[in-house]
């Protein structure tokens, strides 16, 4: 079955990480096996010819650089200036993938309609380009407004202000409080150019303030629930209600301190606290139920964003494993329509609407 991925941190990995996403899981973690610098060397589960044997061919693929103001102790760039050219060197990677065939860019619907049909068949995938849809994880880069169309003119189609702490134009995880008239100012040109909002990462006071300020197209690309794992990163059920409500999807995430409560970096492992796909599931059930359907959730695995088999279900060892997902969701009870939907039907309703 075709699976859309909306959420891969791609670019990082290879620029920031120094993967050769061209390679093999097993080359790219034998290479890693005496670095020490990531909490993820050696464990990898994402590459290109893994997404190729997963089916998972059309991705949500990010450049994320984050400006830190002094005092804010997150890993980061100095200056806006430097944010955004370390996002024109992701762009670059992405351009030199698609120079050599492994990866096309999909940013309207004629590519998008194009690409399902190449992929349609299921077969000789190791010789198909993977289509991405470029996403911007967190605002921090764009220097000044007039940049966003910049971003635009290279392809550029989502966009989340905010990633972890304070921010330029809103406050994302574990910070608080509102975006204001500079953030403003980034949604209404959001809106001007038909470019996706994200609102995951965003904080309860700047998703409820986006929510307001912002008439197009939302999206949650790589979302829990708060309900099964009370943490801000998550939405509440009220949150997930509205993002129904507005036609969003909300993309189930992989990262297993967001999958299962109680989870202690650098001491929990996935099978000490029974972190496996299953436990995905319940979180994609559980925006079901909220929704009354499931036409409401997709995949959003977040599986290269900075962790690897060391913090992702026990039962995932490459993100190929994806494709284990649907026989999961029959055995839960839903039908092959539904699961249909929830691999990609859901994205590709939503982007067709978008695009359109």
């Amino acid at each position: 079955m075709l699976i859309i991925d909306a959420h891969l941190d791609l670019s990082m990995n290879a620029l920031e990480w120094n993967r050769d996403l061209r390679q093999s899981l097993t080359a790219i973690n034998k290479r890693e096996e005496e670095l020490t610098d990531k909490p993820d060397r050696a464990n990898a589960v994402v590459s290109l010819p893994e997404l190729r044997k997963g089916n998972i061919g059309l991705v949500v693929a990010t450049q994320i650089a984050r400006y830190v103001a002094p005092g804010n102790d997150l890993p980061g760039w100095h200056s806006p200036e430097q944010a955004w050219a370390q996002t024109q060197g992701q762009a670059a990677w992405y351009k030199a993938m698609e120079d050599i065939g492994e990866m096309v860019q999909i940013n309207n619907l004629a590519a998008l309609e194009k690409h399902l049909e190449l992929w349609a068949d299921g077969s000789d995938n190791e010789h198909k380009p993977v289509g991405y849809i470029l996403s911007l994880e967190g605002a921090d880069s764009i220097i000044t407004i007039s940049h966003l169309e910049r971003t635009y003119n290279y392809g550029l189609r989502a966009l989340g202000p905010a990633h972890y702490g304070p921010g330029r134009y809103a406050q994302g995880t574990n910070a608080t409080g509102f975006m204001g008239p500079k953030g403003y100012e980034l949604l209404k040109e959001m809106e001007r150019l038909n470019i996706i909002l994200d609102v995951t990462h965003l904080c309860d006071d700047s998703f409820w303030e986006a929510l307001d300020h912002f008439n197009g197209h939302v999206w949650a690309s790589h979302n829990n629930c708060r309900a099964l794992v009370n943490h801000n990163r998550q939405y509440s059920d009220d949150q997930i209600k509205v993002l129904i409500e507005r036609g969003a999807v909300i993309g189930a995430v992989l990262d297993a301190w967001m999958m299962v409560p109680g989870w202690v970096r650098g001491q929990s492992t996935p099978k000490k606290m029974n972190c496996n796909l299953e436990v995905m599931i319940d979180h994609i059930d559980h925006i079901c139920q909220l929704a009354g359907n499931a036409l409401h959730v997709g995949i959003g695995s977040d599986l290269d964003g900075g962790f690897g088999r060391e913090q992702c279900p026990y039962d995932v060892e490459t993100i190929a494993d994806l494709q284990k997902v649907p026989g999961l969701l029959a055995k839960r009870g839903y039908a092959e329509k539904d699961i249909e939907q929830m691999m990609h039907g859901n994205w590709l309703r939503f982007l067709r609407k978008a695009w359109r």
